[in-house]
């Protein structure tokens, strides 16, 4: 697979990595499908025909933005406990453990993101699981392997913050 477009040398992150810069199919797919994402057999074949080009295409396209950093994932956000169990949590990690210990939380299929606040509590992630036994294994062993405490935050009132927002494009 082709690496998506490389940044100039100026434009650079605060940690000096490049910072990446979406096509125009990349652009139309984040703009057009951060909700009503195609719920059929063949959803990239759907945004395919709709940005006017082929299911390889998007799947490639797709693949550039999460490689390069645009986006985490591709997949749905549901109701808090309308399918399994999540809660979230957070932890007190010393800054020179705070890369170390997101990567380890990163790397669980359990947690769709982390990130970092600017509080005692200085590691924020959420947790999905079939079930409450799940999501306390979860955290147990998130505990366990970085021998930090994890404080659970469950859910006590739901409500809907629409996570998609449009995009300027320089």
């Amino acid at each position: 697979m082709e690496p998506g477009p490389a940044a100039p040398p100026s434009e650079v992150s605060l940690d000096d990595e490049p910072i990446y810069r979406p096509d125009g199919i990349e652009r139309r797919l984040i703009d057009g499908y951060q909700r009503d994402f195609p719920l059929e057999p063949r959803p990239f074949a759907a945004l395919a025909a709709a940005v006017g080009c082929d299911e390889a295409e998007v799947i490639a396209a797709l693949n550039r933005l999460r490689e390069g950093g645009a986006i985490s994932r591709v997949g749905p956000v549901f109701r808090p406990h309308a399918a399994g169990a999540s809660t979230l949590a957070a932890m007190a990690v010393p800054p020179e453990r705070l890369d170390e210990v997101a990567a380890l939380i990163s790397a669980r299929p359990e947690v769709n993101h982390n990130y970092e606040r600017e509080h005692r509590l200085n590691l924020w992630f959420v947790v999905t699981a079939a079930d409450e036994r799940g999501v306390q294994a979860v955290l147990r062993e998130v505990g366990e392997s970085t021998g930090l405490p994890v404080l659970d935050l469950p859910l006590v009132e739901d409500y809907r913050i629409d996570l998609g927002f449009p995009l300027e494009w320089s």
